[in-house]
């Protein structure tokens, strides 16, 4: 079998041969967000299934595509859908595209994701700029043999999600006169739905959201020098003692008012990446 070096440069290499251009963000849009690709200046569209090395998108939600242009005169990659561990990838396969958009040049990563509202505080379709992170997968995407040309041994988590990105999000909801929330997230494997005990343990843990997905690529990422911002947008209250059973056409439709919130606010961010603040 190639190499993960060997099948990331061939990822590269059919995606340059597309689109000749260094992005300088990669963004990953999550269940029933992906309308916000419409906010992007797209320039080609790929699917997944083209790509060499990409895992295939089983979500409905999740349109499966590469768009690839410009946000707000960004060049970006976005990924119109992600992959997830319940699906039956591997955390190397999940993750795969956070690496491609690496070696294309992208040096931030900027995710969402639609998560569970475990803080009593939170409301449907409120957004949640996560500042924090608890892994509970049951594996680890950087898990084998290292190799020190993607990173090193030990990355150091101490700030997984970046300050000054945070800071930006933050500013560009006030200017935008959105209310936001910071919180914890934690990833757990799914693909069922938290029991109400397991919603008790993860809030007593300290986490204020619930997914599964976006700690995986954000290990990466870190593993790989990018810097990160993730949203999380509250899709379902889950609250133990009045615990409603998941409607997931709800969830989907609560997503995307959360989706239209953030598609003001995200391109705001990256309007500030292009004039150099954050820098």
């Amino acid at each position: 079998m190639q190499g993960l070096v060997e099948r990331i440069a061939e990822a590269r290499e059919f995606i340059r041969a597309r689109w000749d251009v260094l992005p300088r963000a990669g963004l990953i849009l999550g269940t029933g967000l992906g309308d916000l690709s419409r906010r992007i200046e797209a320039e080609i569209e790929i699917p997944y299934a083209e790509v060499p090395h990409f895992p295939h998108s089983t979500v409905r939600s999740h349109a499966g595509q590469l768009v690839c242009g410009l946000l707000e005169g960004v060049p970006i990659v976005a990924m119109e859908g992600r992959f997830h561990y319940y699906e039956g990838w591997s955390l190397g396969q999940v993750t795969f595209p956070v690496r491609v958009m690496r070696a294309l040049g992208a040096d931030i990563l900027v995710t969402t994701n639609a998560a569970g509202g475990m803080h009593p505080d939170f409301e449907l379709a409120d957004i949640v700029v996560v500042d924090d992170h608890i892994d509970l997968m049951p594996e680890n995407p950087l898990r084998g043999v290292n190799d020190d040309a993607l990173g090193p041994r030990f990355p150091d988590m101490s700030r997984p999600y970046d300050t000054e990105l945070i800071a930006a999000a933050l500013a560009a909801a006030r200017e935008e006169n959105l209310p936001v929330r910071t919180g914890v997230l934690v990833a757990v494997p799914g693909p069922n739905l938290e029991t109400r005990a397991e919603y008790r343990m993860l809030r007593m843990m300290g986490a204020d959201v619930v997914s599964m997905s976006t700690v995986p690529e954000i290990i990466v990422a870190n593993h790989a020098g990018m810097r990160c911002l993730a949203f999380s947008i509250v899709t379902d209250l889950c609250d133990p003692e009045h615990l409603e059973p998941a409607d997931i056409e709800r969830i989907i439709a609560v997503a995307g008012v959360g989706g239209d919130r953030l598609g003001r606010l995200i391109p705001r961010i990256f309007r500030g990446i292009r004039d150099g603040s954050p820098s």
